[in-house]
């Protein structure tokens, strides 16, 4: 069963690559509970079929850096990127986007959050194992109240705009 809007998001283990190391996270990666995240948050979600991918890489993760600031104005507390890879590739695509202090790169290395969600995509003939679908939502504090799931192959509902203009 697909998540909708008004349900709570379910608990997970979300990884992040820390490359500085601070009280109560050190450096590489950490594993945070989705619940501890969201609560009392209101928090732009957006899930990518994988890490350096072409879509992802030039349209999906710039459209949030760059509207960072204009999501923080209409009240989103924290912006996080989703993506079945591990927390090491996460790191290092931050660092190839920029999006490090804006966007946290959140790994779901074994798709475990996304298949609970729902929103997993079978892309083993292609090579690519299972992956995320394309979508984007609003939690606050763990619930969703907008929810953008892309058509496949499609990138047309889930980019910051879009969100903007639903905040």
């Amino acid at each position: 069963m697909t998540i909708k809007v008004g349900d709570r998001v379910p608990d997970g283990t979300l990884t992040e690559f820390i490359a500085v190391e601070t009280e109560g996270c050190s450096l590489g990666p950490n594993a945070f509970q989705v619940s501890d995240l969201a609560k009392g948050k209101k928090i732009a979600v957006f899930a990518v079929p994988g890490a350096f991918t072409p879509t992802c890489s030039a349209k999906h993760v710039p459209s949030y850096v760059q509207n960072y600031d204009a999501l923080k104005a209409k009240g989103v507390d924290e912006i996080w990127c989703v993506a079945v890879n591990d927390a090491f590739v996460m790191g290092a695509w931050a660092k190839d986007q920029g999006s490090q202090g804006k966007v946290r790169m959140l790994a779901d290395g074994s798709a475990k959050w996304t298949k609970a969600l729902g929103l997993e995509l079978d892309l083993t003939e292609r090579g690519m194992g299972v992956r995320s679908q394309r979508y984007s939502m609003v939690l606050d504090d763990g619930v969703v109240s907008q929810l953008n799931i892309e058509a496949p192959g499609k990138f047309e509902v889930s980019d910051a705009a879009t969100m903007l203009k639903q905040l």
